[in-house]
């Protein structure tokens, strides 16, 4: 049994590095439905692109504060 499992994980390849094969794909589609199931992951997906959005956002308006201001240009009152 053991061998057969070792068979098959090696020949899944390596998950970590790099994008994932269509095999980890469909593996990771599977683990997701079984997870959340067909009704919630729409609404998973939606709330997940808002995210990525808000933090676009964040960041573009972090870079927009920053851009205008060097070490140089600051100054302190007191």
């Amino acid at each position: 049994m053991s061998d057969s499992l070792s068979m098959i994980v090696d020949s899944l390849g390596p998950l970590a590095f790099g994008f994932p094969g269509t095999t980890e794909m469909m593996i990771l589609l599977v683990v997701v439905l079984v997870l959340f199931g067909g009704a919630k992951l729409p609404s998973l997906m939606r709330n997940l692109g808002r995210s990525a959005n808000e933090f676009k956002k964040g960041l573009s308006d972090t870079a927009d504060d920053d851009g205008g201001a060097t070490d140089g240009d600051q100054s302190t009152e007191q």
